[in-house]
């Protein structure tokens, strides 16, 4: 039986294509972007994931996850202030070494500071759950925006759910790294009506250096997609220090507009620190951490990618 990795599923998504839309989050991706804004969505494994801010202390819940843990791997951990009781309430530390994610801390924490990230699901209950969305598409022309991750990762699983959605009546938006086999990327060209394509970095050297895998194929697919006559939104995400510089942003131009009529837009997502949180709900390591480009330099960029011709919005 076929079934896929999910870590989200986030409704009334006004960002990832047009109309109202709700987004299927899957996990597992073999890139390594170190400004990763869904640092649970690299692993295809499952994991714990604990939220301090959620978390009563461990008095209130009588040390339900330590007590559940087989490998004690829950041990106490700081102090904080509870602002409900006004009140310093003991919290925990996990201990990532001894984890294995099994999971049964989090079937104890009914505040679901603990949490296990990761839920497996068959083609049919995925799309029985998006079509209860499916007002929302209708009224605003909006649909379903398969994401990650890398979804192609898991391509069984994606081309059974975008039957089901088209089977439906919905519009279908895939978002994608681009980073696969053609042949998977071919499976999806007559149930997607959109393609989100990232291009991070013009340099595939650069590209394979920060971000783990080259750029070859990830620029290949594009120019498939564009001759197979699919509709593109190019996605850059600007990260300082990384692609940000003049002569890339012209080279990601002049790169799309090789891709002619395709390229319906091009969205520079500028870097936020958005993911740092979301890190350290997952390890103890630290995450990498840049300043967010300003206001100015944003339209800077997007000033200079219109001079190509290019539709281009500041997401």
């Amino acid at each position: 039986m076929i079934t896929g990795r999910l870590y989200d599923i986030q409704g009334f998504s006004v960002q990832d294509g047009p109309g109202i839309r709700t987004t299927a989050f899957l996990k597992g991706c073999p890139l390594r972007c170190p400004w990763c804004h869904s640092p649970e969505s690299q692993s295809f494994a499952k994991q714990l994931s604990w939220m301090n801010m959620r978390c009563l202390g461990l008095d209130a819940c009588s040390s339900r996850c330590m007590k559940a843990c087989p490998k004690d791997a829950i041990e106490v951990g700081p102090k904080k202030m509870d602002i409900a009781s006004g009140t310093e309430v003991t919290t925990i530390h996990v201990k990532r070494d001894l984890c294995d994610d099994c999971g049964k801390c989090a079937d104890a924490c009914y505040a679901e500071a603990l949490t296990l990230c990761g839920k497996d699901w068959t083609p049919e209950d995925l799309i029985a759950r998006l079509m209860q969305d499916k007002n929302f598409y209708d009224n605003s022309g909006g649909g379903v925006t398969i994401s990650g991750g890398e979804p192609l990762c898991q391509i069984d699983f994606v081309v059974e759910v975008l039957k089901g959605l088209k089977a439906n009546g919905v519009h279908t938006a895939l978002d994608t790294t681009g980073f696969a086999p053609w042949e998977a990327l071919e499976r999806t060209l007559p149930y997607v009506d959109l393609y989100l394509y990232d291009l991070k970095h013009m340099d595939n050297e650069k590209h394979k250096t920060v971000v783990a895998v080259p750029n070859k194929i990830i620029h290949e697919n594009a120019l498939k997609l564009a001759e197979a006559g699919k509709a593109l939104q190019i996605r850059i995400p600007v990260i300082p220090r990384f692609n940000e510089d003049e002569e890339n942003i012209r080279a990601t131009a002049e790169f799309c507009v090789k891709l002619g009529d395709s390229v319906k837009m091009v969205q520079l997502l500028p870097y936020h620190n958005l993911g740092v949180m979301k890190y350290l709900r997952i390890s103890d390591g630290k995450p990498v951490e840049a300043v967010p480009p300003s206001d100015e330099k944003m339209e800077q960029l997007r000033e200079l990618m219109a001079s190509y011709g290019l539709n281009v919005t500041i997401h």
